[in-house]
């Protein structure tokens, strides 16, 4: 139970730190109607100039529903109002290019609300308190979010859960010579339909990408994809964000720690998880010895340490709203699969753009149960996942 064990340490030291308010009022008043909720939260919240309001008891009214806010009436904000800050709709967030579930900031907020840096700094707000007040937010981010948050460098490797198509071109570029794509460094950015081109350096359309200069090409696309497009959205959020949270305090987790720091564990239906499982390659199936182990081991953990194996071979920890029935992947319906592949001496690796985990032929549940611990537990600067 290491992972737990060491997710628990951090998160009691993190509770720990964080300061308490001081010299405010004992709680916060905020009084919304179900079918304005996002409005009226945002009005609320962004007329706060002192944050540390933000810190003290949450009073939260539902228009028309007087009661006591004994926790339950907050919960349900928290979660109803994420529900709508990250809805597509809106025009702020989007879903990922594999699935329906999983979101990143739309870099053309701007076009869809000219107010858009004020909402993403109200989004960061919520969820700095909701991380404050211990609450959840209903969201699932991509992994390159997370790694923003926490200012890490994001790699090629990062690109493939999300767009497995983007990818492979870089993957193929990465490896082979591309003078014959008459490449420069700069992209086309499609903009509803017109199309403008974005120099990726200084005179970057006048530069060729060559077998010499195709790393520093393919960083500075990386760069762009995730950080340049959406640069001042991300700003926004974070200053909301460490308006009740100090960077210093979040970068003790990683990224798949944040991403349950901020949504929580889901409750993790092993049978529903086995029952939509495929088998890959001819030689496991349900009744292989090494397949019985490995659903007794998933059986045996702890919901955050499934949690972290669903991290480990799809990317994220969120389970679709219709369960395993409907994980998807690059290719569109993925479902989780296993394939047997090296020797008992290897670590189980994943492929996250295809739900895959490749699972070597362990002798023993006990010898299974510590490798696969092992992979999930060291993920950051582990080359199991790709």
């Amino acid at each position: 139970m290491r992972y737990s064990i060491q997710y628990k340490k951090k998160y009691d030291n993190f509770r720990a730190k964080l300061r308490k308010p001081e010299s405010v009022p004992n709680k916060f008043d905020i009084k919304v109607s179900r079918s304005n909720i996002l409005e009226d939260s945002y009005r609320g919240i962004m007329a706060v100039k002192k944050p540390e309001l933000l810190k003290t008891k949450l009073w939260i009214e539902f228009e028309g529903e007087t009661g006591l806010d004994y926790a339950g009436v907050s919960k349900e904000w928290f979660y109803i109002l994420s529900k709508e800050m990250f809805n597509p709709y809106y025009g702020l967030f989007e879903y990922s290019a594999i699935d329906d579930y999983t979101l990143q900031i739309n870099p053309q907020s701007g076009l869809a609300n000219e107010e858009h840096l004020s909402y993403f700094r109200f989004i960061g707000r919520i969820c700095g308190m909701a991380v404050y007040h211990g609450r959840l937010i209903d969201a699932y981010f991509i992994r390159p979010f997370y790694k923003m948050m926490l200012h890490r460098h994001i790699s090629l490797k990062d690109l493939e859960s999300v767009d497995s198509e983007y990818f492979n071109s870089l993957q193929w570029i990465l490896e082979n010579q591309p003078d014959c794509l008459e490449l420069t460094f700069s992209v086309d950015e499609d903009v509803f339909g017109d199309k403008k081109e974005v120099e990726l350096k200084e005179n970057g359309r006048d530069i060729k990408v060559t077998n010499e200069n195709k790393s520093e090409y393919i960083q500075l696309i990386i760069k762009y994809r995730f950080s340049d497009r959406v640069k001042k959205q991300m700003l926004a959020f974070m200053e909301g964000f460490n308006d009740l949270i100090p960077q210093q305090l979040l970068t003790m987790f990683d990224p798949n720690e944040l991403e349950l720091l901020l949504a929580g564990l889901q409750d993790i239906d092993v049978n529903d998880w086995k029952a939509f499982t495929k088998y890959r390659g001819g030689e496991y199936n349900t009744n292989h010895p090494v397949v019985i182990n490995f659903w007794k081991v998933v059986y045996l953990f702890n919901n955050e340490q499934r949690s972290r194996l669903l991290q480990f071979v799809t990317g994220t920890s969120r389970v679709p709203m219709n369960g395993f029935a409907e994980l998807y992947g690059s290719n569109g319906h993925q479902p989780f699969t296993i394939e047997k592949w090296g020797t008992p001496a290897d670590l189980p690796r994943a492929h996250t753009c295809f739900n895959r985990l490749d699972l070597p032929p362990y002798s023993t549940l006990e010898e299974l149960r510590a490798k696969l611990l092992f992979a999930i537990e060291n993920t950051e600067g582990f080359d199991g996942v790709d």
